[in-house]
């Protein structure tokens, strides 16, 4: 992972982007919403580490990469603790961390992790709050008093020297509302077309209500590394993506993975 991530910093890539399961399970109800087959692709042997862990790890090894979760599945996380991590790893890393983060669709992993499946929306909102609050730097502390989380007189530090972003994954309305109430961007997860254009339409009016600016907020389009080239990349701007999210091929040869960077790179005119 270290040689891989320093390739795609001198690739000239913003930033590298790690994802998150806490468990997979061997054997799940739940429907992957993201394959016509309702199956996530990856074995429940996997080794999925976990981001944050692995982006500081990284953050070591590199000095302008920009390091981002795609995204961290938030009911898995109480926000007074994870508020700590992420502010940490930002401090140590330069102010390099964006947050992505998602309600997820695995049941079976966030009832393990502690979370009623049915209430993770709600918890979420909280959740931004409670991270936002915990990161400002506040002489009295901070207090919050919601349905799932309560304090008072609370302080964190270190506190982010400038303003973290989170971003909201989802393929939702509800995901696209939540990015234009508390979120810094969106990043939707298998849509296109019609469908896009409605969930942004949505972010930027759910924005607006809440007195904020829909201009400030971002938006993440993914696509595959091995097809992105400068006529899709330029598709995808014209859809008002501020940011490309590159898949990697399923592959555990580290040359071939480098290499199929190093071709993007080049398509993209990043590197001559």
């Amino acid at each position: 992972m270290t040689t891989f991530a320093r390739h795609v910093e001198a690739c000239g890539f913003e930033s590298i982007v790690a994802v998150e399961h806490t468990v997979l399970m061997t054997q799940y109800d739940s429907v992957y919403p993201y394959d016509s087959s309702g199956r996530v692709e990856i074995p429940a042997d996997c080794p999925v580490p976990d981001p944050l862990d692995l982006l500081a790890f990284l953050a070591a090894s590199t000095t302008t990469l920009g390091l981002a979760t795609g995204v961290l599945v938030l009911p898995n996380h109480h926000p007074v603790v994870l508020a700590k991590r992420v502010a940490t790893l930002d401090a140590l890393s330069g102010g390099r961390v964006r947050l992505a983060v998602g309600m997820g669709w695995l049941r079976e992993e966030i009832e393990a992790c502690g979370a009623p499946f049915e209430s993770r929306g709600r918890r979420a909102d909280e959740q931004i709050q409670v991270l936002r609050l915990l990161w400002e730097d506040r002489p009295e502390g901070a207090a919050f008093c919601g349905e799932f989380f309560q304090f008072a007189h609370a302080a964190c530090h270190p506190t982010p020297s400038e303003r973290i972003p989170i971003h909201i994954g989802g393929h939702t309305r509800a995901a696209a509302r939540r990015a234009g109430r508390l979120g810094d961007g969106l990043q939707p997860l298998g849509v296109g077309g019609a469908e896009l254009a409605e969930l942004v339409a949505i972010m930027r009016e759910e924005a607006e209500r809440a007195g904020r600016d829909p201009d400030a907020l971002e938006l993440s389009l993914g696509h595959m590394v091995e097809k992105i080239d400068g006529e899709r990349a330029g598709r995808l701007a014209e859809l008002g993506a501020d940011r490309v999210v590159l898949a990697m091929p399923q592959t555990a040869d580290l040359d071939e993975a480098c290499d199929a960077v190093s071709r993007c790179a080049q398509r993209l005119a990043l590197t001559s």
